[in-house]
């Protein structure tokens, strides 16, 4: 079962700002972001994976276009972070604490691409 993440916006809001850090996370490889939205993201991150790997490349950007904001994110997953992580079912994310904003408090976290070369577990 998966959490639901309201991030107190309305759901469009919500929509576009989970496409946004999605977006962002494809094409820098990794965001700061709060722990709630990490939360959020990382999911949707791993189900778009693994979809696009499962289809043609054709099909996999017209997939992927639906949710990403820019069209270079589309074109950098499929030729760049799905032959990465061919051979890698899942955990293709990392979640990394860093401590509170100095703001308001909120628990920031790093959320990045592992390195392909990490070992898998069994």
């Amino acid at each position: 079962m998966t959490t639901y993440h309201p991030l107190g916006r309305k759901p469009a809001q919500r929509r576009m700002l989970l496409k946004n850090l999605v977006t962002s996370l494809v094409l820098y490889e990794h965001i700061r972001t709060t722990q709630t939205r990490a939360k959020a993201i990382v999911p949707i991150m791993e189900r778009m994976l693994t979809h696009a790997k499962g289809r043609s490349p054709h099909m996999a950007i017209r997939f992927l276009n639906q949710f990403l904001t820019d069209k270079n994110a589309s074109r950098k997953m499929i030729e760049v972070l799905l032959p990465r992580f061919a051979n890698r079912p899942s955990g293709r994310l990392r979640i990394a604490p860093l401590g509170r904003r100095v703001g308001d408090g909120a628990s920031m976290v790093t959320v990045s691409f592992i390195s392909s070369d990490a070992p898998k577990k069994k």
